[in-house]
């Protein structure tokens, strides 16, 4: 179990702190909600640990194989719906190391769906990929 506390700030901001390293960092209202825009949104930070979450599984994928991994990266937009406010589809764009074939390609991409936070979101949030 890991402990996240999350402290408001005001303003629409809080700062969340990682228990066990006491690592942190803020979240802000988006301007179409609000806020500020000043730095990540609640929403932004679930992107991100999407996003997060497929590049490490993917890691795992490559060290098990022996193939360098290093320079992958994913570029993912996240589309609201307006109601209910919500995430209504992540694209991810993957951009693999230049050397990595089409069959490795197909082979990584699997992991998305694999991913533990694409597992916890509902089914209702669309998923679309793009492999580059």
């Amino acid at each position: 179990m890991t402990t996240i506390t999350s402290v408001y700030t005001g303003h629409g901001q809080t700062k969340m702190t990682h228990g066990p390293t006491g690592h942190s960092i803020t979240t802000d209202l988006p301007p179409d909600n609000g806020g500020q825009g000043t730095t990540f949104s609640p929403t932004d930070l679930l992107a991100g640990a999407f996003a997060s979450c497929v590049l490490t599984i993917m890691s795992k994928l490559a060290e098990r194989a022996g193939e360098d991994l290093a320079g992958a990266r994913i570029d993912i937009d996240k589309i609201m719906t307006a109601n209910p406010r919500r995430v209504g589809e992540f694209i991810l764009h993957i951009t693999f190391p230049p050397h990595f074939t089409d069959e490795q390609k197909q082979r990584y991409q699997s992991v998305v769906h694999a991913c533990p936070v694409h597992n916890t979101l509902s089914k209702d949030v669309k998923i679309t990929v793009h492999i580059q």
